[in-house]
């Protein structure tokens, strides 16, 4: 009786600010006021195919995605060597990465400001060795960087933890058949590391493909991401429900990609072979 007084709280917690948000979601979303009030439809559904939108949601995907590449491109590697058991001050090259994520975000993604404006460091950098300044800000790279930042840890981690429970007598035993580096990381390494591979992926794809506060500040306002795109409905438009709409299609693209990713995930943390 005594655990089931100690749920209480969560579960209040759980309906206040999970459940009644999302069927408000739902009923701004499946509804549109007219004269005769308000309406169930799924016109705001309809609007959301309309070629500029489209338009939107397909550039949010694939600034997301290349933002998730190059966060794995770059993390992969990173996490390979924190995994690695010989590897003195770990701890603290573990707290070095997530301590920019103690800042807030937003002062984070200020201080992309003053590394890339034309003013900025690395085109005074450029300017000592004489070579002429870059227009690293309001484009498509300074919106990428500012992702890759801001989620490259949520790229290292899961797959840090999932190399660093790995069975190393696995590499030994590959290496004992005679296998080389390069053979053993496609056959061994890579394989067991695919479940920390794919957290990481859903853990950087979810934001970047949402986020509005990178594409605002670092794309200068030119980049009308899908975030952008929700914001301007609740707090400038007042169309509540066709921002509820778009939130509900993005929170089933994310729930499909979330599926996808799943499929792959093993039981075992670090074990068996795919």
């Amino acid at each position: 009786m005594k655990k089931n007084w100690a749920a209480y709280p969560y579960i209040f917690w759980i309906v206040i600010f999970t459940v009644v948000p999302l069927i408000l979601l739902f009923y701004f979303g499946l509804t549109i006021k007219d004269s005769k009030g308000v309406v169930i439809t799924l016109a705001n559904f309809k609007r959301f195919g309309e070629p500029v939108y489209i338009k939107v949601l397909i550039r949010s995907l694939i600034l997301a995605a290349e933002s998730t590449f190059l966060c794995l491109l770059l993390g992969y590697p990173a996490a390979m060597i924190l995994a690695d058991r010989k590897l003195n001050f770990k701890s603290t090259m573990i707290l070095l990465m997530v301590l920019p994520m103690w800042m807030n975000f937003l002062v984070r993604t200020y201080a992309w400001l003053t590394l890339l404006e034309k003013k900025g460091i690395i085109n005074m950098l450029l300017g000592y060795i004489g070579l002429p300044p870059l227009n690293l800000l309001y484009n498509d790279f300074a919106v990428i960087m500012g992702m890759v930042y801001n989620f490259l840890p949520f790229m290292v981690l899961p797959i840090y933890s999932v190399l660093s429970k790995m069975d190393h007598r696995l590499i030994e035993a590959a290496e004992d058949l005679g296998a080389n580096p390069l053979y053993t990381f496609r056959k061994v390494i890579f394989p067991l590391s695919l479940p920390g591979v794919t957290s990481g992926i859903t853990m950087v794809f979810m934001p970047s493909v949402t986020t509005f506060v990178i594409s605002r500040l670092l794309g200068g306002g030119q980049y009308t991401l899908i975030g952008n795109l929700i914001e301007e409905q609740f707090l400038t438009t007042g169309d509540w429900n066709f921002g509820s709409a778009i939130s509900i299609i993005m929170m089933l693209i994310i729930l499909v990609s979330m599926g996808f990713a799943s499929q792959y995930e093993t039981h075992q943390e670090g074990g068996g072979l795919w």
